[in-house]
């Protein structure tokens, strides 16, 4: 080393920051969802403040159902300023935040990594840069089928529990014949009040189903739909409702282990005296059978032609 010469220091180029993208998802926009929203914009901001190198660029929030074709347009705005490089880092709680179904998630991914964006699946602590691809979809795939088979166990349960302790929705579900007070508890319509009585007596006076639909139309009574035309089931499902006697029955099909009944849950238009000789009525008529070989058809149908 020469005697005039000098030692410079040089500073070492710091490392550009990386850009982050926040994506969160709700489904509903109820206090409580919204609630979880604020939850996860809070919660994932201070992870990426503890990000080396990272600076949080934008927040992306939605609250999109699960049905086809429900807005996802923060979700569509977070993939177009990656396409312009806006955005190099996504962070999301979970997997199931991400995407609707697997076919989407895989999809998004998959225009992602073409752009070089990480992923981080906070919840999962899964990381696109650190997994191969194939695992990716495998865990993906996974995941996505025992988020459902959950989601499916939840609503259940949730139906039950309502059911249980009398606050389901299903209790005061309106039918023909009836509409909601201004505290959506069920009153009977008094200017439809008389036809389902007509329905009931004129059954029980021998009339086939086919025999009352020709007389209500014969009086220009309008179907629940406001048609003139209508339809053997409605009549049928009608014979079939305990509502009209004020009790209600949730979770009654025959594969129910358990049934939860609510007396006088609403006003009755139809004696249960009545509808329980309707209901054997029904099945004297009936053209199935129960037999230790399964359903069989009788051999004879009913007939009003022969009353």
């Amino acid at each position: 080393m020469q005697e005039n010469s000098k030692i410079h220091f040089i500073p070492p180029i710091p490392k550009r920051e990386k850009r982050v993208g926040i994506y969160c998802c709700v489904s509903t926009n109820s206090a409580e969802q919204l609630q979880s929203l604020t939850a996860q914009v809070s919660h994932l901001t201070r992870l990426t403040a503890a990000m080396p190198q990272c600076v949080l660029a934008d927040v992306y929030m939605d609250i999109a159902t699960s049905k086809t074709g429900a807005s996802r347009k923060e979700f569509n705005r977070l993939l177009e300023d990656c396409n312009l490089r806006k955005i190099e880092i996504v962070i999301t709680k979970n997997i199931s935040r991400f995407g609707r179904d697997t076919v989407e998630i895989l999809d998004a991914l998959n225009q992602l990594k073409a752009l070089g964006v990480r992923v981080i699946f906070e919840q999962e602590e899964l990381d696109t840069a650190n997994t191969d691809s194939d695992l990716m979809i495998s865990i993906i795939e996974s995941l996505a089928q025992a988020e459902n088979e959950s989601r499916s166990e939840n609503i259940k349960w949730g139906i039950k529990q309502r059911a249980a302790s009398g606050t389901s929705k299903l209790y005061d579900r309106k039918c023909y014949d009836y509409k909601h007070d201004k505290y959506g508890k069920l009153v009977i319509d008094e200017q439809k009040a008389e036809n389902v009585k007509l329905i009931f007596d004129l059954y029980l006076c021998g009339q086939s189903v086919i025999g009352i639909i020709k007389e209500l139309e014969k009086r220009r009574i309008l179907s629940p739909t406001r048609k003139e035309k209508w339809c053997k089931r409605t009549i049928d499902v009608m014979l079939s409702n305990e509502k009209y006697t004020g009790d209600v029955r949730l979770l009654k099909s025959g594969k129910s282990e358990v049934q939860y009944l609510s007396s006088d849950n609403n006003p009755a238009i139809i004696a249960k005296e009545v509808f329980e000789v309707v209901r054997i009525e029904k099945a004297r008529r009936s053209n199935v059978i129960k037999s230790e070989c399964g359903n069989q058809r009788k051999s004879n149908k009913f007939s009003s032609k022969k009353i």
